[in-house]
């Protein structure tokens, strides 16, 4: 092994890797120095890595320890080599103040250890003229079955901007995502896990994907029902005033969201109703007070972010990273940046107000859910990671890798592998600042949600980095601290009472989803997925520690799976890849269709003579009916199942090839239809208690 791939091995980067196909692959030489060089180390030639190999070995030896250490409840604390009995004393003062002293003891592999009877939660240890924070944490995360017992819940997923309510402009509105989920809820719905709601870019109302974000701390205000704070006379007045009445019906009516026009409307609006911000109420006004003092230095740099954001690109389009600003503004700390902060006050406070009334919805939302007698109500949206030129990027960018990119290698669903152009955390800058960054992140996603599914959660032990300029193919696999991560996740739950959901789909680590059922995180398993022998797997013998789901936003709904509606579109963008067919594909799919109409009948969803390829109802029917008989502690129907729809949200692997994050769902909850496949969910999953339930 040379001295590159030692210096990759030891600080958790992959040489190798095996793909889809089970095939072995080697990472390039300047793959592994591009993402070494990302973090932190010198690779330029083998001189540099042993010296970087020595380095990393003398601080190995020093057994200095890190600033946080995690601990599960009842185990030991392993606090290092200490040669110096005098030194084993310790002092561990808990979170509530109560103070400990003792003795660490000296085990025969020359390690001392803590034995720890404290309680979970974050305290402060003192030993070797260290002093470190002591995580002690739950063994697992906060469950459904801590929630509801043996019972089984059952709720759906929506795209936040795909809900329909009168006078939303054309975009959906936290209003709305409240009525449908307290809707729900009165029909038996225990839960409504929405898109992502991290805060997008104001100044660029042409990126939209919820899953590339400026910040995953703060909301998306595009999101903001104006009415709800202002009333809806003052809604028809700015309307009124703007000379846009026709052009925010027009907007509601189309069958997608037209991003650039509807937004640029909403933040208009917003405008010239918080222009008369001073003739809020005076519990108003101090309710905006108190959240943008919480919200601290976090939230202000958001909004200054925004301001300059603006500025900057309104003088030229190649300043939209905020790399590309000059120097003075790339520091959010600077002069420069507190006096532009100075000079363009208002716009800095329109920022901040935007993310109140965001906060305010999605708090409100919540409320209307559990009101309508939701256990969970609203699960949110964990995306892997932000735009690296956007507001988070901006104000931690030591918290960031910087150069690289979040992807994926080729798989199944994907023969050319996927560069999602995001930034993530580096696992060394978390370990370094305590988790901090982390357990930020956690605390905002559980703000106003009863639980949390993490996207692509297979990233909290490793991800594929790619760096800036290559393709996705030449990419590596990084790795993160998971049993740290996976405790801290566990201990904000149960603080939260959150239950939580990791999206483990694509290609998914020898023993992970092992790792996951212990610490209390439920997998996600989908209908077209589940299969024995090429036959879809009969519900009873589904795992129960999973999620259960007929489909998500990255697959086809059942309606166009039946219909080889996917099919038409992979075939149209081009995405087949080496040793892929269309035709072999549509031949397939005839196959499976028999397969999964059997599967219906024998699990008795379904009976009769199979449906035609353009008649999908009885199969969405079934498909609901299906998914809710099985053991999963919790079943969760998309919307566009539920409604019969035959499009998917989002292709994978395409930006505006295929209209991705823009469509609206046309039906409503009161439709015949829906109604009565909530029925025939709700009787496999009854709320109250019945034997067997």
């Amino acid at each position: 092994m040379s001295a590159l791939q030692q210096l990759a091995a030891t600080v958790g980067l992959s040489t190798r890797w095996i793909d889809w196909q089970g095939v072995h692959r080697e990472v390039r030489d300047d793959t592994l120095q591009a993402i070494l060089h990302a973090l932190g180390y010198r690779a330029d030639d083998t001189a540099a890595c042993e010296r970087e190999l020595a380095r990393l070995a003398a601080e190995h030896a020093a057994a200095v320890l890190p600033p946080m250490l995690v601990v599960s409840v009842g185990a030991p604390a392993v606090v290092g080599p200490i040669a110096d009995p005098a030194a084993r004393a310790y002092r561990l003062t808990l979170e509530d103040g109560t103070v400990l002293n003792g003795v660490a003891e000296a085990g025969d592999d020359g390690l001392c250890r803590i034995a720890l009877f404290a309680p979970i939660g974050y305290h402060r240890l003192a030993i070797n003229g260290q002093h470190v924070q002591l995580a002690v944490v739950p063994a697992r995360a906060f469950t459904v079955q801590d929630l509801a017992g043996a019972r089984r819940r059952w709720g759906c997923t929506a795209q936040l901007y795909a809900l329909r309510s009168e006078g939303d402009g054309g975009i959906g509105t936290f209003a709305a995502l409240g009525a449908h989920a307290k809707t729900l809820g009165e029909r038996g719905a225990d839960a409504l896990a929405v898109s992502p709601v991290h805060a997008l870019f104001a100044a660029d109302v042409e990126r939209f994907s919820p899953y590339s974000p400026s910040s995953r701390l703060f909301v998306n205000a595009l999101h903001v029902d104006l009415a709800d704070v202002f009333g809806a006379d003052a809604m028809a007045a700015a309307l009124a005033a703007e000379g846009a009445a026709a052009l925010a019906a027009e907007l509601e009516s189309l069958e997608l969201v037209d991003w650039p026009r509807a937004a640029s409307l909403r933040l208009k609006l917003a405008r010239r109703l918080l222009a008369g911000f001073d003739q809020l109420s005076d519990e108003l006004r101090a309710e905006c007070a108190a959240f943008v003092e919480a919200g601290g230095a976090a939230l202000r740099d958001h909004a200054r972010f925004e301001a300059l954001h603006a500025h900057f690109l309104q003088q030229s389009p190649s300043l939209w990273r905020w790399t590309d600003w000059p120097g003075e503004y790339r520091d959010p700390r600077s002069a420069a940046v507190d006096a532009f902060a100075a000079d363009y006050a208002d716009e800095v406070a329109f920022h901040l107000r935007l993310q109140w009334l965001a906060d305010r919805g999605l708090q409100q939302a919540q409320a209307a859910a559990k009101a309508g007698g939701m256990a969970i109500g609203l699960i949110s949206d964990l995306a892997v990671g932000a735009d690296g030129g956007g507001s988070h990027g901006w104000s931690r960018p030591q918290d960031f890798l910087q150069g690289l990119s979040v992807g994926a290698p080729p798989d199944a669903l994907n023969a050319l592998g996927q560069g999602w152009g995001l930034t993530a955390y580096s696992p060394r800058a978390l370990i370094d600042a305590a988790y901090a960054p982390f357990l930020e992140l956690l605390r905002a996603q559980l703000r106003h949600a009863g639980g949390l599914r993490i996207d692509h959660v297979i990233g909290l032990g490793r991800l594929w980095l790619i760096p800036d300029g290559a393709g996705p193919r030449e990419g590596a696999y990084l790795q993160y601290p998971i049993d740290a991560l996976f405790g801290l996740i566990a201990l904000e739950s149960w603080r939260q009472r959150a239950v939580i959901i990791g999206e483990d789909m694509g290609t998914v680590p020898d023993g992970f989803r092992q790792r996951m059922s212990p610490a209390g995180i439920l997998g996600m398993r989908v209908l077209w997925f589940e299969r024995d022998w090429g036959l879809f797997v009969d519900p009873s013998r589904w795992p129960a520690d999973v999620v259960a789901m007929t489909t998500t936003h990255d697959l086809p709904t059942v309606a166009g799976w039946w219909t080889g509606r996917d099919i038409d579109w992979r075939a149209q963008l081009a995405l087949y890849g080496e040793g892929q067919d269309e035709a072999w594909d549509r031949r397939s799919r005839a196959e499976d269709r028999d397969k999964l109409w059997a599967a219906f009948v024998h699990a008795g969803v379904a009976s009769g003579a199979q449906p035609p390829v353009d008649q999908p109802a009885a199969v969405v029917d079934a498909a609901c009916a299906f998914v809710a008989a099985t053991p999963s502690p919790l079943a969760l129907v998309p919307l566009e199942d539920l409604f019969g729809v035959i499009e998917q949200p989002n292709v994978p692997g395409t930006i505006d090839e295929h209209p991705n994050w823009r469509r609206r769902l046309a039906t409503t909850l009161d439709a015949d239809a829906v109604m009565a496949r909530i029925s025939a969910i709700s009787a496999r999953r009854p709320r109250a208690i019945t034997s067997g339930g």
